[in-house]
């Protein structure tokens, strides 16, 4: 199973999401993060991927989340760390890879991003740790809208 980060900027009542502008979640608004490399922890790959990502360096990470998603068709297996930063430096900026922008949170655009926000997002809103599994049909395409088949989420106390 591959092991990726998320890591989501929040300040007071806006939340920072990027707009995936291509490869794997295209189109998509989503928090920052992706694969950890060789030889790097969870953490430092989410604080590089963020970087890369926004221009934003991330620090005193808060891991939040973990969650196993997993597609029928055994095309994609990844396990997905969470974090919170309890610091961040630096304005967000659009690089080739995400357009960042803040929303209110009362405004976060689920319809425009994976299927399973709507479930683990306010939790994260809450301040709440949590676990969970999602299988989906197939990737998401130009041609297709990931479907969450099954789905288990709970709120933890640590992880």
């Amino acid at each position: 199973m591959k092991i990726v980060t998320l890591c989501l900027i929040q300040e007071d009542s806006k939340i920072l999401l990027g707009l995936k502008k291509r490869g794997f979640g295209e189109g998509r608004w989503n928090g920052f993060g992706g694969k950890v490399e060789e030889g790097e922890s969870i953490e430092e790959a989410t604080i590089r991927e963020t970087q890369e990502e926004c221009g934003v360096h991330v620090a005193d990470l808060i891991k939040v989340g973990i969650v196993d998603f997993l597609f029928q068709d055994g095309s994609k297996q990844m396990q997905v760390h969470f974090f919170r930063p309890g610091s961040y430096i630096g304005e967000p900026t659009e690089t080739e890879e995400m357009k960042p922008q803040w929303f209110d949170v009362d405004e976060i655009p689920f319809s425009q991003m994976w299927p399973d926000d709507i479930y683990w997002f306010p939790l994260f809103l809450e301040g709440k740790k949590f676990k969970g599994r999602f299988l989906f049909d197939r990737p998401s395409g130009s041609d297709h809208t990931s479907v969450i088949l099954e789905h288990a989420l709970e709120e933890v106390s640590e992880l």
